[in-house]
């Protein structure tokens, strides 16, 4: 990884300067899922299974209480989460069509008629992966 520099013309650091596996940057990547969370008035249980982790972190989480930057398998996750939010605003621009699409039953064979979150709650890295590169496709987008 290179030093973090600074541009001649400018003060602003280089993006190589932000740590984005330290606690700041958990807790702050953990704020937005909480709002998305509250969007898509997600159980619980549900933001568990979107996060992959059990009770006794989730809560600790959700209280403020971080040790250290997340495993790279819940930064990948949220990574899943948050293209997915950005994709439904993209696609339907009236918040609550957008965090009710979640929920709502889909015909597209993805699916097999459940909901995305059905699919999203798959337990699986992948079931995330599926959703946001199907919402990329329909938005016009690449699947990255």
């Amino acid at each position: 990884m290179h030093a973090a520099t600074l541009h001649p013309s400018s003060s602003r650091p280089s993006a190589s300067a932000v740590d984005v596996h330290g606690t700041a940057a958990a807790a702050s990547a953990l704020r937005v899922f909480f709002n998305i969370a509250q969007a898509w008035e997600l159980s619980v249980s549900e933001q568990q299974a979107l996060l992959g982790v059990g009770k006794t972190t989730f809560f600790n989480w959700k209280s403020g209480k971080l040790r250290s930057g997340l495993d790279p398998h819940v930064l990948e996750r949220l990574s899943y989460v948050f293209g997915i939010f950005s994709a439904l605003e993209i696609l339907l621009p009236i918040p609550e069509r957008a965090n009710a699409w979640v929920r709502k039953p889909n015909a597209s064979p993805l699916f097999g008629g459940a909901s995305a979150l059905d699919r999203m709650l798959g337990g699986r890295v992948g079931d995330l992966m599926v959703v946001h590169q199907y919402l990329n496709a329909q938005r016009g987008g690449d699947f990255s």
